[in-house]
């Protein structure tokens, strides 16, 4: 029996990651997922993690402790309140003060020291370049020069025999693809959170960038949110 090769999967609990958990497991991977509670305003996101970690069948979903709100300067890490109802030209003006600063390069990292210590030779992050919302590091030119370095400044990159590679299979795909794309791996998207602002019960506020990304996706989709139904 061929032993499967392990990844790392960046896991978050939103509806990306969750795909790519799912994408990476059909591909034939060992998924170790990798979950950060950051000093983020709310933890609904790592609870949503875990479920999906769970429906997934993952044997190894581990939860990292890193606080970046000491820094702040992020509406999800700092005193600043979470933009609302935001048209699509707006969504495309700069980098909105939902941007996290350079939180994927520091989750990257982490996930690059950890598949270093399992032998692997490929992360998977649920990054997308069309309904990205402004962040700098979603872009292809940031994924492409996150790879290279790794494979500069680490012991297996230098004397492995094969590079790593840095999986982002969403990154051309519009949110209505992806939830496409989830809907044939089976992804519950019940169990996802997205909003960057969510209520009791960790109810999404509806009207955050994110949710607004999400229900545009369904609606594209024809497909009702889930998350919304229960």
């Amino acid at each position: 029996m061929t032993q499967e090769r392990p990844a790392v999967v960046l896991l978050s609990g939103g509806l990306d990651s969750a795909t790519v958990a799912a994408i990476a497991r059909e591909q034939g991977f060992h998924v170790h997922a990798l979950t950060f509670r950051y000093g983020q305003r709310h933890q609904g996101e790592i609870e949503a993690s875990k479920k999906v970690a769970a429906s997934l069948g993952l044997s190894d979903h581990r939860i990292l402790d890193i606080d970046l709100r000491a820094f702040g300067g992020s509406a999800l890490t700092d005193d600043i309140e979470v933009p609302k109802d935001r048209s699509a030209d707006e969504m495309n003006d700069g980098i909105p003060v939902t941007y996290v600063p350079a939180r994927n390069t520091i989750f990257l990292s982490f996930a690059l020291g950890f598949a270093e210590v399992l032998g692997s030779n490929d992360i998977f992050i649920g990054v997308n370049a069309l309904d990205y919302s402004g962040y700098p590091d979603c872009r292809p030119e940031f994924i492409a020069a996150f790879e290279k370095m790794a494979n500069l400044a680490t012991k297996a990159g230098v004397e492995g025999e094969a590079p790593l590679t840095l999986h982002t299979p969403l990154i051309d795909l519009t949110k209505a693809q992806i939830i496409a794309r989830g809907k044939e791996l089976n992804v519950d998207y019940s169990l996802t959170l997205s909003c960057y602002d969510p209520g009791a019960g960790n109810s999404p506020c509806g009207a955050c960038d994110a949710c607004t990304l999400r229900t545009k996706g369904f609606s594209e989709a024809e497909l009702e949110d889930p998350a919304l139904s229960i």
